[in-house]
């Protein structure tokens, strides 16, 4: 009993540095968008719509990475993820057109994500902890997450202002690397078929079949809509509105740092109170804010208050939302079935960064995505309160008699 407990507290620190390092290194690309469109002499669109590609082809491949990692372990897509997006932030240094950009920024990092990042690194943890726990340890590994974009954020703007866009990517992917060898130690064994297990088809049949499946889905994709466009976009923003670049950055890494708190906070109370119901409130809330933030006065203060207060809301949908799925349909598909949710997300995810680019380089401001930020806020709330969290009765398999 003390091994297993021993090999899961290690497996949680390790998924929770591999995933505070991908997702450190994610957030910082906004600070990039300014850098890089001044210097080639692009409107914004071109490097959104690169980023935009890397959410697609993140969320695209994650119900494949997913299912193999649900059939072979987690440490093996670790590792190839964890290779791949060394390249993409190698190449990204390098590109110098708007398609060199696409394919290293947006295919390789998209593909490296989907292996170091949320389905594949939850899929692991989830196989490992009790059910009881289980919301809990997604909580503290998804609020790893958020340290790492509270303390990479800083580093990557000094990174930019000593060594230039271009050499701070390469400075960004000898950190990456960090990954191959982390995700080799992860020691996650895939449960083995039970009798009754379903099949890969059945259980996304079974999924299919599903309408809460399917609410969850379109309300991670309004998750993924929103923090995208504010993490891509927020510095621009508010450097229109006369702040300095350094705001931006802090407020990006006030997001992280309260995530910490609202990702650990959201597993924990996810295990005590409907899950779904957590998620409706946590949209809610997310529309107040983001109302407030855009009709009051900016002002650096309230910059910052901003990013605590969404820092809170940020990531406390991925336990909760994870744990949904879990607790649904169990933990023999997880990986794949998370992914597919996931999916959704990332669907918003490209649609919030993407649009924020064309939609800003068509009128010059950002109203208008501001406003369908909010209006999807309520959509998502109305979603998740018809979800049902209680496991699936399925027919148990008639005993055999001799």
């Amino acid at each position: 009993m003390a091994l297993q407990r021993h090999h899961t507290l290690l497996l949680i620190v390790l998924a929770s540095l591999v995933i505070s390092t991908a997702m450190g290194l994610r957030h910082g690309f906004g600070l990039f968008l300014e850098p890089i469109s001044s210097d080639f002499g692009w409107g914004r669109g071109v490097f959104a719509f690169a980023l935009a590609v890397q959410n697609l082809i993140w969320g695209l491949s994650q119900p494949f990475t997913g299912a193999l990692a649900d059939r072979f372990g987690a440490a093996r897509i670790i590792v190839v993820g964890g290779a791949l997006y060394v390249l993409g932030l190698c190449l990204m240094s390098l590109s110098t057109s708007s398609l060199g950009m696409t394919l290293s920024a947006g295919l390789l990092i998209g593909f490296g994500l989907s292996g170091t990042t949320f389905s594949v690194i939850l899929g692991a943890v989830g196989r490992a902890v009790a059910p009881e726990k289980r919301s809990m340890a997604m909580g503290i590994v998804s609020a790893a997450g958020s340290f790492g974009q509270f303390a990479m954020l800083p580093g990557t703007l000094g990174l930019i202002e000593w060594l230039g866009w271009s050499s701070a990517l390469l400075a960004m992917g000898a950190i990456a690397a960090l990954m191959i060898p982390l995700g080799a130690m992860v020691k996650d064994r895939p449960r083995a078929n039970a009798l009754g297990d379903l099949s890969l088809r059945d259980a996304l049949n079974e999924a299919a079949g599903q309408k809460g499946f399917w609410l969850l889905c379109l309300g991670f994709f309004v998750c993924g809509f929103q923090v995208v466009f504010i993490a891509v976009h927020l510095p621009g923003y508010l450097f229109d509105n006369g702040l300095a670049v350094q705001v931006g950055t802090t407020v990006l890494a006030l997001v992280g740092l309260f995530n910490i708190v609202g990702t650990y906070t959201a597993g924990w109370m996810g295990g005590i109170w409907s899950k779904p119901h957590l998620l409706s409130w946590l949209y809610l809330i997310r529309g107040v804010v983001i109302t407030a933030f855009i009709v009051l006065p900016l002002t650096t203060t309230s910059a910052y208050l901003f990013g605590i207060a969404m820092g809170l809301l940020w990531l406390s949908t991925v336990p909760l939302t994870n744990g949904i799925v879990a607790s649904v349909f169990g933990v023999r598909h997880l990986s794949m079935l998370g992914g597919i949710v996931f999916l959704f997300h990332q669907l918003g995810s490209f649609m919030g960064v993407w649009l924020g680019g064309y939609l800003y380089d068509i009128t010059g401001h950002y109203n208008t995505v501001w406003q369908i930020v909010i209006i999807l806020s309520v959509v998502a709330a109305a979603l998740h309160w018809f979800i049902s969290e209680k496991p699936l009765t399925r027919p148990t398999a008639p005993q055999v008699t001799s």
